[in-house]
Parts: structure tokens; sequence; C-alpha cells
């Protein structure tokens, strides 16, 4: 069964502010819209019932209880941070917000694992750990501002992920609220575990539809050494492309490996002084942690094959200064993008296709095929190692006919994800923005396995409806 919005009218949310924290039921319109999408465009947000900003545990319950027992649909909400509309409201729905609860609640060095609560910040994270000699390796480019229950319902990646994987690979296990406010502990606290099936990993990247996540269990890994850098200048997009694929074909791990298109590096020199070459068509930040000569060979062998598939330039460097200035200037692609699309009509519609790394190359030469077809920009960067890219199709928000462009540059590029053996959402997740392009991707066996998992844990259908699933 599914809700709808007729089911919350005139329910009396007295009963449930009597059950919650004091102050943490919201009712005031402006404060509940101002809450109600993420930075996604083009995914509708309905009108929300009311707001509850959980200080704990027991507010997540007692939403859940009441929600259940008056048919009321539920969007678990953190930073909003996200680019695909999971955390959206829907009509009639209570935004459950659980920023607040933001605690590290341990660090065990002795078994390298801490426990959080989701609205931990991802960087504040990184930082407490460094101290005990600790690190939490996935790095998404929101790093600064997504929670740790964000990362893990979107299962979230980054810039380390070719090497170091993404936020499932670190997840051990869940305490879970479930549609009828039962808490549930899912996974392990060891390092190896077969117990049952793995309902944590089922949970990881299920964008608020299964449960409400309340503290995380996290594998961490000892510190990580300081990189050797190096970068290559390429005449256009295919080249870099191949480069890549020669190189991860090489047997390299690289701890990093970015791509940043010509057009997008020249948005980045506006934004800021970070000395990148304006005349470059393309440009591949790579990294390599390994320790002594082992990390200086791995560059130079990138060196080699970037030089042999036609790089204009390629240093390297094992200058810390130099490190931190080009990973800034990474860092800087999101900003950058937002000051020059507020000069053309603030229309970015970011993509995140993950493809084979052996057609990356294939990719790029179709990607400017398509571009070359329409009348707004593509813009390209991403994390080139694991194939997951993020073009970003810049346009006229105000003009109706650059908004269709944008819509159908946007679906040709999942199009062409697909056709390449890829999928239509590395880590940004699928929400509203691509609930009916998930369709294409699964086939039928798939679809069918996938909803009556849904239906199985939450009966009801109001965890997050209408997004990813449908």
């Amino acid at each position: 069964m599914t809700v709808s919005a007729e089911t919350t009218v005139g329910t009396d949310l007295n009963g449930l502010a009597a059950e919650l924290s004091p102050g943490a039921l919201v009712t005031d319109r402006d404060v509940i819209d101002s809450y109600s999408s993420d930075k996604a465009l083009f995914c509708p947000a309905g009108t929300a019932s009311a707001l509850v900003r959980a200080a704990d545990v027991d507010d997540v319950v007692a939403v859940m209880r009441f929600a259940t027992a008056h048919r009321i649909p539920v969007v678990t909400q953190g930073a909003r941070t996200g680019l695909s509309g999971a955390a959206n409201a829907t009509d009639g729905a209570i935004l459950l917000n659980v920023a607040k609860l933001n605690a590290i609640v341990g660090i065990d060095t002795v078994n390298q694992t801490c426990r959080v609560q989701p609205g931990v910040i991802n960087q504040d994270l990184k930082s407490a750990l460094v101290e005990h000699g600790l690190s939490y390796p996935p790095d998404p480019g929101s790093v600064a501002i997504s929670t740790i229950g964000g990362n893990v319902a979107t299962n979230a990646g980054g810039m380390c992920c070719v090497k170091y994987g993404v936020t499932r690979d670190y997840v051990r296990g869940l305490t879970v609220v479930l549609a009828d406010g039962t808490v549930t502990r899912l996974g392990r606290q060891t390092a190896k575990g077969v117990a049952g099936l793995d309902l944590a990993g089922l949970f990881v990247g299920s964008e608020g539809t299964l449960g409400v996540i309340v503290e995380i269990t996290l594998g961490l890994r000892p510190l990580l050494a300081p990189p050797v850098t190096g970068v290559g200048i390429f005449p256009d997009l295919e080249s870099a492309g191949h480069t890549v694929s020669e190189f991860m074909a090489s047997g390299a791990a690289p701890s990093m490996l970015e791509l940043m298109d010509g057009g997008t590096v020249g948005m980045i020199n506006a934004y800021g002084d970070f000395g990148l070459p304006d005349e470059a068509g393309a440009l591949l930040l790579v990294q390599s942690d390994a320790p002594g000569q082992a990390g200086v060979s791995e560059l130079e062998s990138f060196e080699a094959i970037a030089t042999a598939q036609g790089a204009d330039e390629v240093f390297v460097s094992g200058d810390p200064a130099d490190s931190e200035m080009l990973v800034a200037a990474r860092r800087a692609v999101s900003p950058a993008l937002e000051k020059y699309v507020s000069g053309i009509g603030g229309g970015e519609l970011i993509d995140d296709v993950c493809v084979p790394r052996s057609r990356l190359g294939e990719f790029f030469a179709r990607l400017d095929e398509i571009a070359a077809r329409h009348s707004v920009e593509v813009s390209t960067a991403g994390h080139a190692g694991d194939g997951n890219m993020h073009p970003s199709v810049l346009f006229d928000a105000q003009d109706e006919a650059s908004v269709a462009e944008a819509k159908e540059t946007f679906a040709e590029i999942m199009q062409l994800g697909l056709d390449l053996g890829g999928t239509i959402t590395g880590e940004h997740g699928v929400g509203y923005l691509k609930k009916d392009w998930l369709v294409r991707e699964l086939d039928a066996g798939a679809r069918a396995l996938q909803t009556s998992i849904k239906a199985a844990v939450d009966p009801w259908g109001i965890l997050n409806p209408g997004k990813m699933l449908g």
C-alpha cells in the first residue's frame, strides 16, 4: 500500500509533539518550506505537513510510530547537500531531519573502528581521527558539508575511491529505526562476519526508503601517507581517457586519478589563482601514496603512458605544497562552476554516470558529439580512475528553450553511460532526478526483487515515497 497527501489531512500533530523533545516539532510554514529540498534541479518538492528536528533516537522512534499509526509519509534528511532530490518533501510528509544527531560516539584504535551518529560531517570525522593516527578515506566533493548519514544513504565516494573504495566498503554496522519504530542493529562490529544476510549492506545506498539510520559503525585505516603528485596536460578528453585506461591496465594503484576538461580548467582559473594552464584541452591529476620509491616509479609510469598517448606536458612533484594546491583546484570545481553559471542564467545539471574504465576514451569522444549537437555547454570533471564522471550541463534557467535543451542533453549523457555498459549514478543517488532511468538500467527480475524488498520492509510505503523505486 502507498500513502497519499489525503492520508494526513486533519491529522492532529499534538499527539506527536507530546512524544518529542521540546522544540523538535516545527509547524511554521516558512521554516518547513526552507527544509523542503536539496540542491537538485528539476525535482519536485511537495508541501510537507511538519518538520521534526530530532534531538535523539527517541525522537526518531516517536516519529516513525506516529507516521505508521497515521499512514503519514516520512522523508529523512541530513545536511540536504544531495544532487538527486532524494531529500525533497512529498505532499503531507513529515520531514525528519537528523542533522542534530552529530556525535562521534567512540573511536576504537585497537579495532580501527568508530561509531558515529548520522549528522556527523565527513570532514569533522576525518579531523577527529588524525590525533588517533587513523583515517576515514571516503572523500566526496562535499566533504566539508555533507554528513556521514547522507554519505551512507547514497553510498558516496569521491576522489580516493580508485584505491580506497566507497562508503559501502567501510560500513560494518548500522543502527536503524524501521518504519514501525522498531530499533534494530544490522551488520557487525568485527572485521569479519557472515551471520545471516548482509542487511547493513542493503541499507547503504537506499536513500531513506528502507529505514532511518541513527548510528553507523565504520572501519578505519591508519593515516594515509603523503602522496607524490603528477599532472598531465592533454589536447583533448579522448587522449586523457585512453591514458587512464592504459595506466590502470598497467597494474597501477594510484590513490587519486581525477580529470578536468579544458572548460572546467578555465572556470577554475577564473574562480581562483591555482596556476592551471588555460590552454589545456584536458587535465589529469594523479597521486600515489605507495611507500618510498614505489610511489615515484608509479608516477614515472604515468608520465611515460601519458606522453605516449599525446600529452602536451607532464610533470611530477613530491612537494606537499604542490599537492595541496592541485587538490584544492580539483575541489574548486563546484564553486567555480557555480560562479560561472551565475553569469549565464544560473542553470547547472550535474550528471553522475559511471562507465568501465576501458571505455573512457569512447565515452569522451561520444560526449563531444553530444555537446556539439546542442546549444548548451557541457563541462566535465570526475573520478577518472574508477570511471565515474560528472559532466555538467550549463544553461540559462530563465529561458524555456535552454532548459529543454539542457534536459535533452542530460538524458543523452545518461543513455550514453548505459550504452557503454555503465550506470546512471556512481555516487549521487537516484532520488527523484533519475528514478525513471532506474527502470531502464534494471532488468525485470531486478526490479521485482527490489520492489518486493521495499514492500517487505516498508509495507505501508511511508518511507521516502516517490523516490528511487518510485
